[in-house]
């Protein structure tokens, strides 16, 4: 699909979709330092777009993962006729008519209705161009800037700003740089003006039309300076060729078709999603050397780094998608990743811009697995093992690094529950063991391999068969007393029990023993599905949003609305009956994403939810990263050709996909029949043609125990 037919907009609709992570409309380049959105309310904080608004602030250059953790380094900037002294948003705020704007990947188009003003905005990786095109008199721009900030006067047609406004930071003085450089000069000097909160009018006279050019840093003027001068010779057309091209490339590396156009709508809206984060956080100095600004140390630093994720969600679909069809980008990250840790003295959990210490676990462990297993980034696993067993051995005084609870864990076997969240620290530890058991068996560590291993099944510690659920314990080892099923919180982070206790990526037939057998697996997430979707606040104390998005869907406590549940659908195939998920999964698909009025089921979440979607379009999922494997579950594309990484195509078809085709009848890959229910990550790289032959009814199968995906009881 060609980039310029992507709406930014797409799966947001309506106001619930508003509440929907981070599925803002951004405007950038792929992996983009910066972003830009329209602002169309600053009554609403973090929320500052509606599809359904028809005012418009400005342009906001934005560095907001999602709103639930804030912005950073935000200003904006707003084309503006007559001079009014009154420079609030709202003062200057004029109408427009979004249904008939620009909102693609590579550029924002916007008429101003109060103003007559068209103009339209390209960004770049570190810059960008803004062409104004005036109708009125006493023409100027606007730039709000919030927080403390310092603009000056560089010439007749150039400023230079500094802001200071971020939601969390290690250096207080965090400062974002930005210049700009317009064709036509001002009208009126600026003198150096400082502030807090405040805004500058930057005044053209009469002029029809203005361009102004944008370089921007995180290190310095000077480097913003050298981001301008770069590009200074750029037209629009240069900008627009150039931003549509890197993402073209991109799009260009997975090719789909499907039945119905929706589907293939859908589909590309989740793949310009999945390049969105992390953003990169490094620049190119004046000898072409890769430089970033350390903000724990504040000091300038070499090499890459890149900030924006949470590797709680991203690690389930974002980086196994990226080992298919962007391993270059994928080493670069993980050498920023490193460069986080030889700063901080640990690996990042939730970064923005530094590291925010939120969710349970360290899961970028699953991330560094998953490269090690793959093949990728090798040169680096010596140091991502230490790194990995430091978190693992070594307790932070500063609860945003690393492990929490360490020490009661090595202790105890598990997190107790004078721990908020125990229960999914606990399992989150256990598969990060696994996850450094797997990267120390690359690395032929016999030792830490089997004591990681060992560790990786201390889930067990935590299992209540009477209620087969996940549940917290005391330092003594009593259960907690008074157990809801249904109660968000308290020991679960963003679900309940019936959310949290099937997250045993490494060992699910380990766990499908702790039940007694494998029919009483089946009968309880049969349980889980087919129920109502009900829920107890009392661990929060009010309802938040991830419990009001599983109850808006008719899926039981299967909450695909948020990353915990992602896996649930293929517990089926761990039983050997994935005939059981078919319908399920296809059902997902295409009434919580394709029919939903949001275009998503729930949080969005730095590309997560995307990599879900695009994941089970093709047909397959990455249910334990760490492992190699996909697990095949049931496709949604009629056709799809992968250009991987290494130059090979995937070509996938599924035919005849329509909405009665619910099941797979038989799988075959390079025409010969697949009797396995995974797909290993080399057999795929090796390129060649997955046909996927579906019906009507369910064809199932005697499953050998060899056909099940990865289980550590089973391939230890």
């Amino acid at each position: 699909m060609n980039i310029n037919q992507i709406d930014t907009r797409h799966g947001t609709a309506n106001q619930h979709s508003f509440s929907h992570g981070n599925c803002l409309p951004y405007t950038g380049v792929p992996f983009g330092m910066n972003y830009f959105g329209v602002q169309t309310t600053d009554q609403k904080g973090s929320w500052w777009f509606h599809p359904e608004d028809r005012t418009f602030q400005g342009y906001r250059l934005t560095h907001q993962p999602s709103p639930w953790m804030g912005d950073f380094s935000h200003l904006l900037l707003t084309p503006v006729s007559g001079i009014n002294e009154k420079r609030s948003t709202f003062d200057i705020q004029s109408s427009y008519r979004p249904e008939q704007s620009t909102f693609s990947p590579a550029q924002i188009e916007i008429e101003q209705l109060r103003y007559n003003i068209k103009s339209s905005l390209i960004p770049s990786m570190y810059g960008g161009i803004l062409t104004i095109n005036y109708q009125q008199k006493q023409n100027g721009l606007v730039l709000t800037l919030p927080g403390r900030y310092q603009i000056k006067q560089l010439n007749d047609s150039a400023v230079s700003c500094q802001i200071i406004n971020f939601s969390g930071s290690e250096d207080k003085n965090f400062t974002f740089y930005f210049v700009l450089q317009f064709d036509e000069p001002f009208v009126l000097p600026l003198e150096s003006v400082e502030g807090k909160d405040g805004s500058v009018l930057l005044s053209f006279g009469d002029i029809k039309k203005q361009t102004a050019r944008m370089g921007t840093s995180f290190i310095s003027e000077d480097q913003a300076l050298l981001n301008l001068k770069r590009e200074e010779q750029f037209t629009s057309h240069t900008y627009l060729k150039s931003s549509t091209s890197e993402w073209q490339s991109y799009f260009d590396r997975v090719q789909v078709e499907h039945t119905d156009s929706k589907h293939t709508e859908t589909f590309y809206h989740n793949l310009y999603r999945m390049f969105l984060f992390p953003q990169t956080f490094y620049e190119i100095d004046a000898t072409n050397e890769k430089i970033h600004y350390d903000t724990l140390n504040k000091e300038i630093k070499k090499g890459s780094l890149y900030t924006n994720n949470g590797f709680w969600d991203t690690y389930k679909t974002v980086y196994p998608f990226y080992s298919l069809i962007a391993q270059e980008k994928y080493v670069d990250m993980l050498e920023g990743f490193l460069n986080s840790f030889d700063e901080t003295g640990f690996l990042p959990k939730w970064l923005s811009p530094d590291e925010r210490g939120l969710m349970p676990g360290t899961l970028i462990d699953a991330v560094i697995a998953d490269a090690a297993v793959k093949g990728i980034a090798e040169h680096l696993m010596e140091r991502f093992l230490e790194a990995m067993k430091k978190a693992a051995t070594i307790q932070s005084e500063n609860s945003n690094y690393g492990r929490q609870g360490t020490y009661d864990y090595l202790e105890y076997g598990y997190v107790p529950s004078n721990h908020h969240e125990s229960v999914n620290h606990t399992l989150d530890y256990a598969y990060s063991d696994f996850c450094i058991s797997q990267v120390a068996g690359t690395l032929n560590k016999q030792e830490d391999k089997k004591l990681y291993q060992k560790q990786s099944l201390n889930y067990k510690n935590i299992f209540d068969s009477e209620t087969g659920f996940m549940r917290a314990k005391d330092k003594k080892g009593a259960f907690r007393e008074h157990f809801s099923d249904i109660r968000w919180g308290q020991d679960y982070a963003e679900g309940s029990t019936w959310q949290s206790s099937f997250a045993v990526y490494q060992d699910f037939a380990g766990l499908i023993d702790q039940y007694g057998s494998p029919k009483k697996f089946e009968k309880k997430i049969i349980e889980l599905c087919n129920q109502a979707p009900n829920f107890n606040v009392d661990g929060y104390g009010f309802e938040i949003h991830e419990m009001s998005e599983m109850a808006a869907l008719e899926f039981g406590q299967l909450a695909i609305s948020n990353q915990p549940s992602f896996h649930y659908p293929f517990l089926f195939s761990y039983i050997g009956k994935p005939e059981m998920a078919k319908p399920l999964l296809k059902q997902l698909m295409t009434q919580t994403f394709d029919a939903s009025p949001t275009g998503y089921p729930g949080d969005e979440d730095n590309g997560s939810m995307a990599g879900w979607y695009i994941f089970n379009s093709l047909g397959f999922y990455p249910v334990t990263p760490g492992s190699g494997e996909y697990v095949i579950g049931m496709p949604l594309v009629k056709k799809a050709v992968l250009t991987l990484s290494n130059g090979k195509e995937l070509i996938i078809k599924a035919e005849p996909n329509l909405p009665q085709q619910q099941f797979i009848h038989q799988t075959k890959l390079n025409g010969e029949l697949h009797e396995p229910l995974f797909f290993n990550h080399h057999d795929l790289m090796d390129g060649g043609e997955i046909d996927f032959q579906l019906g009507i009814v369910p064809n199932p199968k005697d499953i050998s125990n060899d056909s099940l995906p990865y289980s550590l009881s089973k391939k230890k």
